[in-house]
């Protein structure tokens, strides 16, 4: 993620903790390990873009692109929220079928 760059190192224990959330979860194998995680992920999100805005009424970082790195990690958010509900099996996926044609 971009931003971990964005100030050294004020936001990057949460940038990675989204990842290493993410891979952690998705090691251990099980649904609902991975739901566990992911909530974990989308926390850290969270807490990525507090921190994105404190930096910005601070004078650490340029308002545009904080402002930027904040809609990328809302869109993240909400991309976590929408693999958390099909984790939780609350979404059904339907197997991808190939059908051939019939001559």
């Amino acid at each position: 993620m971009s931003c971990v760059s964005v100030i050294n190192p004020f936001p990057a224990k949460a940038a990675l903790s989204i990842l290493s959330n993410i891979a952690e979860g998705e090691e251990r194998g099980a649904p609902k390990d991975s739901a566990r995680f992911l909530y974990y992920s989308k926390g850290s999100a969270g807490e990525l873009a507090t921190q994105l805005y404190i930096a910005i009424e601070v004078g650490l970082v340029d308002k545009g692109k904080a402002l930027h790195l904040i809609d990328e990690t809302k869109q993240l958010s909400a991309m976590l929220a929408a693999l958390i509900k099909i984790r939780k099996g609350v979404v059904y996926e339907c197997p991808a079928e190939y059908l051939p044609k019939e001559d």
